[in-house]
C-alpha cells in the first residue's frame, strides 16, 4: 500500500503541530554535503554529517524517546540559519538547543565554545582552560570530536597549538571550508 505524498506531508506536519513528537528530524542540503539535523520541544538537538540514518535514529530516540518522525518544517528555522550562514548573511546562530544528557565537563567546555568568534581560532588548550582545567587539551578535543551540533557549536573554530588544522569530525577538508567561509586565517 503506498500512501499519497500529500496525505503523508499532512500526517507528519499535524504530528509535529500537536506535539505528539519526541524528536523531528530531516536531511538538510548544505555546502558540506547532506546534513542530519533534528529538534526537540527543547530545541535543536543534532546535527551530523555523512548521515547513517539507522545510527542517528537510535541515538536520538535515546535522547528524547522513541516517538521520532521525519518532519521538514520543524526543521525550517533551523535550515533558515544554516543557509544564511552558507551564505555569509550569518554570523552566529539563535536556535534553541538540547544538549541534555551530556556531562557536565562536555557542557562546560561547549558552552565555552559556543563564545569562540565567527571568523577567530582558539585553540584546544585555550579551551580546556576555559573550562576549568587546562591540563584537559585531550579531553577537550574528545568533546570536539562527539560534539552534537558541529557547525553551530562552532568546533571548527577550535585548532591546536600551533594554529594548525588537527582533527574534526567531518573531516579536515570540512574544517577548512568552514574556516575559509568565515574569513579565519589558517
Amino acid at each position: 500500500m503506498t500512501i499519497p505524498t500529500d496525505l503523508d506531508r499532512r500526517f507528519r506536519a499535524s504530528a509535529a503541530s500537536s506535539g505528539l513528537l519526541a524528536a523531528s528530524y530531516d536531511i538538510i542540503e548544505s555546502e558540506l554535503g547532506p546534513l542530519f539535523a533534528a529538534v526537540t520541544d527543547r530545541g535543536l538537538a543534532r546535527i551530523s554529517f555523512d548521515p547513517e540514518p539507522e545510527v542517528e535514529l537510535d541515538r536520538l530516540a535515546s535522547l528524547a524517546g522513541p516517538r521520532v518522525m521525519r518532519a521538514p518544517r520543524a526543521l525550517d528555522e533551523t535550515r533558515r540559519e544554516l543557509d544564511d550562514y552558507f551564505a555569509g548573511r550569518r554570523t552566529a546562530f539563535d536556535l534553541e538547543l538540547d544538549l541534555r544528557g551530556l556531562p557536565d565537563f562536555t557542557l562546560r567546555v561547549l558552552e565555552h565554545l559556543a563564545h569562540v568568534p565567527y571568523g577567530q581560532t582558539s585553540t584546544y588548550r585555550d579551551l580546556a582552560g576555559q573550562a576549568g582545567n587546562p591540563r584537559a587539551s585531550r579531553a577537550v578535543g574528545m568533546v570536539m570530536n562527539r560534539n552534537p551540533l558541529p557547525i553551530v557549536l562552532p568546533c571548527h573554530r577550535i585548532v591546536g597549538s600551533s594554529g594548525s588544522l588537527v582533527g574534526y569530525g567531518g573531516g579536515l577538508e570540512r574544517k577548512e571550508k568552514l574556516l575559509r567561509l568565515e574569513g579565519a586565517m589558517l
